[in-house]
């Protein structure tokens, strides 16, 4: 599956909160998100609109890496 291209990080955190990632806290446009499932996981993402393709597909690595899944999994289960 492509990635998002016109994806903004708030919609993003909106998304991951179905996942249980909870907003820690924000410094500046910078937010931090935190899960306690398969774990303790944090993220930090840009509050930007739209966010980078590149800032993207990290962001979703680094959180495929930690449940488990492939990036194309994860994509398919948050972009529905």
């Amino acid at each position: 599956m492509k990635i998002p291209r016109d994806l903004s990080g708030a919609e993003l955190v909106k998304r991951l909160a179905g996942w249980g990632y909870t907003t820690t806290r924000q410094t500046g446009s910078h937010i931090r998100l935190t899960s306690m499932a398969h774990g303790e996981h944090h993220i930090t993402l840009p509050n930007h609109d739209p966010l980078r393709v590149g800032t993207l597909a990290a962001i979703l690595a680094s959180i495929a890496a930690h449940h488990g899944l492939t990036r194309d999994e994860l994509l398919q289960q948050l972009f529905r």
